[in-house]
Formats: C-alpha cells, sequence, structure tokens
C-alpha cells in the first residue's frame, strides 16, 4: 500500500475519533498514536483557543488527574507565535537562539519541560489550526524520529489542520461567517448578506449598510462578529475606555485606513480593537509598533474604532477628549521648549479642564485626582462609586499649564507651587451651576490637584438613607429630644454630611431655629441660617460656635469637632438646652466615646451629653438591571453566621435555602456589576449601663460589648443585612469587615 493510501487511513480513523468523542480532551488519548505515527515523531501537544480569550491551552490526561497549560497568544512562545501570526514553522534547533530571532526578535522557546525531565526537544513542527480564516488552535509535532521535518510533513500538517479546524469550530461555537448570527436569527436573509458582500467595497461599507439598510443594532452586530471572530466585541463606551499611552508612534491615519484602535480599560491594560481581528500580518504590524508583551484583542465597528481615533464623522458622539488630547500632543511635538512656552488660557488646555470637569459631572463622579508622574504622562483619575477609575492621561508637557488653569479658575495662587493651597471652582453644565472643592498639593513630581465635586440640590429625605427599620426608629427618637449632642462618624466620604443633612432635613420645621457652620457649604436647604467657617482670618468652628449661642438656637450643626475647644464648646452648648450635630473622623461608634475623652473632654459631661453616636461607611450597590440571584454556599453561609454572630444570626429569620445576590454586569453599570452607593450604620444609644462605664472611662470592647446588648448592631452585621435583602453581595461585606 502506498504512503499515500496509508496516510488517508490514518486520516479517516483520526476523523472517527473525533466524530464519536464530545471534546478534544476525551479523544485526546486515541489520537496520539495515530498522530505520532504519522509524523514519526516522539512527542505532541494540542493547543486550543479558550473562547473569547487570548490564549491557548493545552489539555491532557495523566491518569485520573487533567493537566493544562496555557499560553499567550504572543512571539513569547513558539505556539503562541504561530497562533498570532497564523504561519507553520518548522524549528530545526530550538535552543538555537538566532534561528527563533531570525522567525521574531522576542520569539522564545519555553524549555521548562526539557528541565523538569530527562526529555529534550530538538525540532518542532508548529502549525495554526484555522478554520474560515479565524485561529482555532495551534498543535506542535516535536522530534522527528529520522531527520528533520520536511515540506511533505508540513503538508501532511495542514492536512490535519482542517480536520483539527472543523472540530475546534463545533466546540468553541464559532460560525463560517461574521454575520452568520444575522442569518440565523431570520434578521438577514442568505440572499441579501450575499448581495451585500459583493457590492460593499470594505467592512465599513457593509456594516453601515447592514445598519441603515436592515436596520440591525449595533449590539446585535456586535455579538455577531464576536462569535464568528472569538474574541469579545467592545463598543463606544468612553467612560469605560481610553486611547491607550504608550511609547510607539503608531500613525493615527495609518489605523484610521485598517479600522484599529489601541484603547485601555481602567486598569490600563492595552486592548487591540480591530474591525477584522483575523487578519494576522496587519495585528503583526501593530504589534511590532507597540513593542509590548500582554495585550488584548477585540472587535468593533469601524465607526466605533474611527470614534476612538477621535475621528467625529464615525458617526455618534465625537470622541472630544481624545481630539483634545491630539491637539496638545501635536502642540508639545511642535515646541522644544513646550513646558515654557505653554499658556494656561491656551485653547486646548481651557478645553481640556473644562472636558475633565464636565466628565467628572457625568459620570457622577465625587473626586478628580490630577496626578503628574515623573517620568511619564499626568495621570487623570476620578472617583466613581468610591472606586478610582483611570480615565485620561495628559503629556507631562502640558501638566504646569492645567495646573494653572485650575489654579486660576479657583483664585489661588498661580506663582506658589510649595505648599498646599485651597479653593473653590465653579461651572455651568446644562443650565446648572456645579461647585468644586480644589486642593493643590506639592509632590515631587509636581503639583498634584485634588477636586471635590459638591453635592448640589436639597437633602436627601430620611426616608431614603436605606437605615435599617430597627435603627430608624432608635434615630428619631434621639433627634427629637430638645438638647443633647448627636454625632456622625466616620472616614473622608462616608456620607457624614449628607446624614446630617437629611436630620436637618426631617427637624426643619417653621418652629425650629437651626445655624450651621460647615467647612465648605455642601448642601443649602430653606430655613438655615448656614455659615461657612474660614480658619485663615481666624473664624474657627469654635468661634462660629460660641457666635451661635448669642443667636437663639434651637438646633446647631457644627462641621466637625477638629479640636479639643470645639469638642468642649459642642459639650456646653448641648447641657444649656441646645441640640448640637456634628462629625467625626474614628471607625466606629464606641472608638468614638474613647476619642472624645482622649481629647480631654470630662467623661461625666460626655456622657449626659451625648444622645447617640451614629457610625457609617458607603458600600457600592448592585445593579438592578443586571444582579442575579443564586443559592448561597455552605462557605457564604458560615462566613455571614460567623460575621453576624451567632448569638444574633435567629433575629435575621434566615430561610432554609437561602438565595442572595451576585454581580454580574452589563452595559448599565459599566460591566462593572454596581451601580451607585448606599449606606451601612452602627447606631449607639447611651443608656444607663453604658453611662456607667463611660463614667469609668472603660475599654472599647468593654462599651461595645454593652451596646450591643442595648440593640446596638455593628458596620458589618448592618452590611449582612442589606445583602439579605438585596441590596449588595458579601464581596461588600468583607470590604467593611475587612475579612
Amino acid at each position: 500500500m502506498s504512503d499515500i493510501n496509508e496516510n488517508q487511513l490514518v486520516f479517516d480513523k483520526i476523523n472517527t475519533v473525533l466524530e464519536k468523542k464530545p471534546t478534544l480532551l476525551d479523544a485526546y488519548k486515541e489520537l496520539e498514536p495515530l498522530i505520532l505515527g504519522l509524523f514519526d515523531a516522539q512527542r505532541m501537544s494540542i493547543f486550543q483557543r479558550r473562547r473569547q480569550h487570548q490564549d491557548l491551552v493545552a489539555r491532557f490526561k495523566t491518569g485520573k488527574e487533567t493537566m493544562e497549560i496555557k499560553v499567550p497568544i504572543s512571539p513569547l512562545s513558539i505556539a503562541g507565535y504561530v497562533a498570532l501570526s497564523q504561519r507553520p514553522l518548522i524549528i530545526s534547533d530550538p535552543y538555537d537562539q538566532e534561528e527563533l530571532a531570525a522567525i521574531h526578535p522576542r520569539l522564545r522557546f519555553a524549555d521548562r519541560f526539557d528541565k523538569s525531565s530527562d526529555f529534550r526537544t530538538r525540532n518542532i513542527l508548529c502549525v495554526p489550526i484555522l478554520n474560515a480564516g479565524v485561529i482555532m488552535g495551534v498543535f506542535q509535532i516535536i522530534n522527528k524520529n529520522n531527520g528533520p521535518f520536511t515540506n511533505r510533513d508540513m503538508e501532511l500538517a495542514q492536512q490535519l489542520n482542517d480536520i483539527l479546524g472543523t472540530k475546534f469550530r463545533f466546540e468553541l461555537g464559532g460560525t463560517q461567517n461574521p454575520f452568520d448570527l444575522l442569518l440565523h436569527e431570520n434578521l438577514l436573509s442568505e440572499k441579501a448578506l450575499t448581495e451585500l458582500q459583493e457590492t460593499s467595497s470594505d467592512i465599513r461599507q457593509m456594516v453601515q449598510r447592514l445598519m441603515s439598510e436592515y436596520r440591525i443594532n449595533e449590539g446585535k452586530l456586535g455579538t455577531s462578529l464576536s462569535i464568528h471572530y472569538q474574541v469579545p466585541y467592545i463598543g463606544f463606551d468612553p467612560e469605560k475606555y481610553h486611547a491607550y499611552q504608550s511609547e510607539s508612534r503608531l500613525n493615527t491615519s495609518y489605523l484610521k485606513r485598517n479600522f484599529v484602535a489601541v484603547i485601555a480599560d481602567a486598569h490600563d491594560k492595552p486592548i487591540v480593537l480591530m474591525a477584522e481581528p483575523n487578519n494576522a500580518s496587519l495585528l503583526m504590524e501593530i504589534e511590532s509598533a507597540l513593542g509590548i508583551d500582554s495585550y488584548d484583542i477585540a472587535v468593533g465597528l469601524p465607526n466605533h474604532i474611527l470614534q476612538y481615533l477621535g475621528d467625529s464623522a464615525g458617526g455618534g458622539a465625537p470622541g472630544e477628549m481624545s481630539e483634545i488630547l491630539d491637539e496638545i500632543g501635536t502642540s508639545a511635538e511642535e515646541s522644544e521648549e513646550g513646558v515654557d512656552e505653554l499658556s494656561d488660557d491656551a485653547p486646548a488646555v481651557v478645553r481640556l479642564v473644562s472636558r475633565i470637569l464636565h466628565d467628572a459631572k457625568r459620570l457622577n463622579a465625587s473626586d478628580i485626582h490630577i496626578d503628574p508622574e515623573k517620568s511619564g504622562p499626568t495621570r487623570v483619575r476620578m472617583r466613581i462609586d468610591g472606586v478610582c477609575r483611570d480615565i485620561n492621561q495628559v503629556p507631562a508637557s502640558h501638566h504646569s499649564a492645567v495646573i494653572a488653569r485650575i489654579k486660576i479658575m479657583s483664585n489661588l495662587n498661580i506663582a506658589e507651587k510649595r505648599v498646599p493651597q485651597d479653593g473653590k471652582l465653579a461651572f455651568r453644565m446644562s443650565g446648572q451651576l456645579v461647585e468644586v472643592r480644589v486642593a493643590t498639593i506639592p509632590t515631587v513630581a509636581g503639583e498634584g490637584v485634588v477636586m471635590r465635586i459638591l453635592a448640589s440640590g436639597g437633602a436627601m429625605p430620611m426616608g431614603k438613607m436605606n437605615v435599617a427599620p430597627g435603627n430608624m426608629t432608635r434615630l428619631e427618637e434621639m433627634i427629637k429630644k430638645p438638647h443633647g449632642i448627636l454625632l456622625v462618624v466616620g472616614p473622608t466620604g462616608s456620607g457624614k454630611t449628607t446624614t446630617l443633612h437629611a436630620i436637618l432635613g426631617y427637624l426643619n420645621t417653621p418652629e425650629k431655629k437651626i445655624w450651621t457652620a460647615e467647612d465648605p457649604v455642601e448642601i443649602t436647604q430653606p430655613g438655615l441660617q448656614q455659615v461657612q467657617v474660614s480658619p485663615k482670618i481666624g473664624f474657627t468652628f469654635a468661634n462660629a460656635l460660641r457666635a451661635f449661642l448669642r443667636a437663639d438656637p434651637d438646633i446647631i450643626l457644627i462641621g466637625e469637632m477638629r479640636d479639643k475647644e470645639t469638642a468642649h464648646a459642642g459639650i456646653e452648648a448641648s447641657l444649656t438646652g441646645h441640640l448640637v450635630l456634628s462629625t467625626l473622623h474614628t471607625n466606629s461608634a464606641p472608638e468614638t466615646i474613647t476619642r472624645l475623652l482622649d481629647l480631654g473632654l470630662d467623661p461625666v459631661n460626655f456622657s449626659d451629653a451625648c444622645v447617640g453616636i451614629l457610625a457609617q461607611r458607603l458600600i457600592r450597590t448592585l445593579c438592578s438591571s443586571c444582579k442575579e440571584k443564586h443559592p448561597v454556599s455552605d462557605t457564604d453561609m458560615a462566613f455571614i453566621r460567623r460575621q453576624y454572630g451567632e448569638e444574633y444570626i435567629d433575629e435575621l429569620n434566615l430561610p432554609d435555602n437561602l438565595e442572595i445576590y451576585r454581580a454580574k454586569g452589563c452595559d448599565d453599570c459599566g460591566d462593572t456589576g454596581y451601580r451607585g452607593r448606599t449606606g451601612v450604620h452602627e447606631l449607639l444609644g447611651m443608656t444607663p449601663a453604658l453611662r456607667s462605664l463611660v463614667y469609668k472611662e472603660a475599654s472599647v470592647a468593654e462599651m461595645k460589648a454593652q451596646a450591643m446588648q442595648d440593640g446596638m448592631r455593628t458596620l458589618i452585621q448592618d452590611a449582612i443585612y442589606k445583602v439579605i435583602k438585596g441590596d449588595t453581595d458579601l464581596a461588600q461585606v468583607q470590604i467593611v469587615g475587612g475579612d
């Protein structure tokens, strides 16, 4: 029998094995001797692409155990390079660095297996597994028994590639055509698709016609492309993705012509966004220009890619920030002395600062951080739902001009760069005045700026604070008392001011005279007399409090008890017939007592004056559009019991088949799974038993134990209650509890 006939018999057997077995892993044991016999070789590896991932996985069984090797699709390995380039390779000697460098400068041979065994790799035949022009995997044949691999071996490998490619496409759920999903869902006929493909000049025209002539939405198109190319689909989402900043000089016109954009997510992970991710030669050019080892590949619609590149003609919202940064980059290149010559009133700088402020308000950011770097561009980050996210980068040449612009808007001294400065600016957005608190801080890399966007509008109603029913009842009883002091405590940004104004909104009636001293005044309410303190001119919280006592108040709000003087004045005011509300930076309600006693307050006076202490934190809430319910696991149940306390767990009335929610991610929440924040609370009431412990200046642990006996529930207990309620998940509880 001829070699050709023998080989055909082997291929028939391989086909039969693959048809019988559901997966490659199931078939591997039977395939291995057939394939090794075909090539007369010692070892083989078959790498399969992971669905929607930029890596390859080789799986094989050793006894009952399944082993797994992961290889990124990149030039850093032979299999990864073959997958990236989609070109077969014959390696005569994998240990010959010159041979590898001639193929690609960064190509390396992973010799971990050789080092851990007596086996030595002599030569390799590596072939991409393709189907419908899309990379599905790679197979390697190692160590031919009689001499080097030949062109005949390469021909056999190509035949094997066709067989494996079909099998892999079914396993991965791929399609033969980028638009097959549209056919399967009856959004388009086969005849219409064929006509479109024949009469469209390029992929951009094809996509535009599908949207305009056949009314197919962008999301459905993106999903169809994603399934075919086996990479994630990314639409135009400037809140989630930004232009990737690198040292490469990728020509923008080249990128636009080929419909490629290099973007990055919030973690600055680079993503090569392509209209046709199977274009291996184009991808190799981009990879070479970027010169980075790790990146992802995604598919995008041509119009979205142009938007990421700053082309407003791409359709939809223009890439305003990209356009500004492009303009800034050009001006910096044109000026050899960029830093000295750039003006703070240059049009691009003015527009850039305005864009940053408007984007922050649009994204509901609480803070903007402009952080200089010693050797790199300035980072612009925004705190959204309590989490900092990278938004943009500004060239280092424009850092000083941007800072100067912000200082001018805030009426700060632009010449002073050695000491911190505080100020305030305002801008209008959609007819609404937005106020921003500005703080500059000198660093070794230059001046940094932190801007806090102040709350606009009136006070939040107490009913919307998401306070647990038991805590709400006790809190209402406390604030109805004619005199005493109520403290709201927590770290910076935990919502203390919002809570205090919610309480004032509840108490604000014509019968009550209310004075507030704040720094700054963030929330305004009609009926309140609100005062902005100014330590620079000697008008402190303590001075404001003394002035208020001469103005016949019923209720007084002191923004913060920063020092002993303010704390003493607050206690005195509460003991002389006034209800005093204030804040303090402490971690928990019981710790607050110790902190105030450490300031020198008299334990008797404080315990008599204090009506309650409310500690709070803000945690992220689950997105209502995508949160998913799941049965609680034994591990999670053990965590809930441990953290809530076995002696208190019965009060939650948990069912036997408890179900809780977890984050998933959707377009509404930017694929984070979370949208918005809510408070968790710890309310300590001053009872006779606790008051006696304060007299004795007992330990925090003793006061906490007594407070819990009196009805206080800790922050973490309240967080667990809100998990059961469906507001958040256990991950946020762990953040609160530090567990």
